[in-house]
């Protein structure tokens, strides 16, 4: 299965564009829309219902027309309520406008008392100002209404390319969209207005979408289970990998623990603790299949490092937001191993991004920031802050890097130094507990040991943590998530 493409709105126009040279008409992707529409509408309501159908003056308005249309064919009490004038209608919704044989009602005369369902077609996924006036009244009156609603493509006040609520927005039970997913329906807060989502098929196909040159995806298996390592009858543990993590003093301990520990049950061969002399004896009493080394600050790293079988290195749980962090990660940098960098190695970088730029160029790192490390990190970096979508804020911290940004929250966004991009979806709200960071850390190091390339190994594994976070459930904490990671992984790799 190939993997499933985000679509911004202007990708999308160029995708249509791409099915109409090929030979499928404009007003037949529109009919086929608001078919797919009608379709959905008539699986809400019992036959004769009342259905009020919101019209806008785009193409989405022109999807309406058409659900509209087929739906007062079938049998259903339908009113449309159009914002604006009919004559102002042009192109494809021109056409389906004058299929419509009922009345337009001015959206503010609208009435919906009674409505059985209310069908939101004034706003696309291109939205890009905020609602005011008549639209915003409009979108009060269907919130404040109690009927069922059902958008097309997206909720009316959701910008597509970046989740945000443009002032008020529709909070829909379904959501229909057509040919691909659009950012505004996987990235927050937009993903919590469509309710249930179809993807509806209207003529625009794989090729198509390949045209619009859209690089960002959903992350699931699709995007990176063939890269997932299955070991073979000859395979010894010096395969698999060695990792490296990197941690804090006698009292945090904790985190490089959870790394390890995570590390190894992705399927490292070997995993290590690196640690200063005062927590040697704290850590070997919680120590078992992981093993131990001294470590004391950059230069007790860099003479670890000589030993070339150290493959990853995880740097950052709990380490210091200090100046000898910023020296381990320059030693780790130097010596060019694959490296993911968390937490304090992130702080300790607070306003000092510049000292970063591009220096992970010749060897894979991932960088796995929250919200207020990414914004500490950048923030001398207007140009990587304010981009109000969270797919363009990590690709231009990646190219910026040369590096692989994870930035985590409810819709963790991978971003890679080329362009590519992946938000994830099965996240759950269960793995907001201390240390699940430093758990995801070690699973992407420890793929990144096995040699997946940095961009597979962060996107597998933000998937991988987040099913195992779901699996659990209700009472999850950290130590959990390591031990969860062989039944994600079985599912994997059968």
């Amino acid at each position: 299965m190939a993997p499933e493409l985000l679509l911004t709105p202007r990708e999308m126009n160029l995708a249509d564009a791409s099915a109409i040279r090929r030979g499928t008409p404009g007003v037949i992707l529109m009919r086929s829309a608001g078919e797919a529409v009608a379709k959905e509408a008539e699986a809400m309501v019992s036959a004769g219902a009342r259905i009020v159908v919101l019209v806008g003056p785009g193409q989405n308005g022109g999807d309406g027309l058409v659900a509209a249309s087929r739906l007062y064919q079938r049998g259903y009490d339908v009113s449309v309520g159009l914002l604006g004038s009919a004559s102002a209608l042009v192109g494809d919704a021109a056409i389906v406008a004058s299929e419509w044989h009922g009345r337009f009602l001015p959206i503010a005369d609208l009435s919906f008392f009674d409505a059985d369902l209310v069908i939101d077609a004034l706003f696309g996924g291109g939205l890009s100002r905020d609602l005011e006036g008549a639209a915003r009244r409009a979108v009060e009156a269907v919130n404040g209404c109690g009927a069922p609603v059902l958008a097309v493509d997206l909720p009316s006040g959701i910008d597509g390319s970046t989740g945000q609520v443009r002032g008020i927005a529709v909070r829909a039970s379904r959501t229909v969209t057509f040919a691909a997913r659009k950012p505004g329906q996987v990235l927050m807060p937009g993903r919590t207005y469509p309710g249930q989502l179809t993807l509806a098929d209207i003529g625009v196909g794989p090729d198509d979408l390949a045209a619009s040159g859209a690089r960002a995806f959903i992350n699931a298996p699709a995007l990176w289970q063939d890269a997932i390592p299955r070991p073979e009858a000859s395979s010894h543990k010096y395969d698999r990998g060695h990792v490296l993590v990197a941690s804090g003093g006698a009292t945090r301990t904790g985190a490089a623990r959870l790394a390890a520990r995570a590390a190894l049950r992705i399927g490292a061969g070997l995993v290590t603790i690196a640690a200063p002399p005062e927590a040697l004896g704290v850590i070997a009493a919680q120590l078992t299949s992981v093993m131990l080394r001294g470590c004391d600050g950059a230069e007790g790293l860099h003479g670890i490092l000589a030993d070339s079988r150290f493959n990853a290195l995880v740097l950052g749980p709990a380490l210091g937001v200090t100046a000898a962090t910023r020296a381990m990660v320059a030693v780790a940098v130097q010596a060019r191993r694959r490296l993911v960098l968390d937490a304090d190695a992130l702080t300790s970088f607070e306003g000092l991004a510049s000292e970063l730029h591009q220096a992970f160029r010749s060897s894979p790192a991932v960088l796995t920031p929250h919200d207020g490390e990414f914004e500490r990190l950048f923030k001398d970096h207007a140009d990587i802050l304010d981009p109000p979508s969270k797919i363009e804020r990590v690709r231009r911290a990646a190219s910026y890097l040369g590096a692989v940004v994870v930035l985590k929250g409810a819709d963790t966004t991978i971003g890679a130094p080329d362009g590519r991009a992946a938000v994830n979806v099965n996240g759950t709200p269960y793995l907001a507990t201390a240390g699940s960071g430093d758990v995801l850390g070690g699973i992407i190091a420890g793929l990144m040991a096995q040699g997946l390339p940095a961009f597979e190994a962060a996107a597998a594994g933000v998937w991988i943590h987040a099913e195992a976070g779901a699996a659990f459930g209700p009472g999850l904490i950290s130590e959990d998530l390591p031990e969860l990671i062989p039944q994600v992984l079985q599912g994997l790799l059968s």
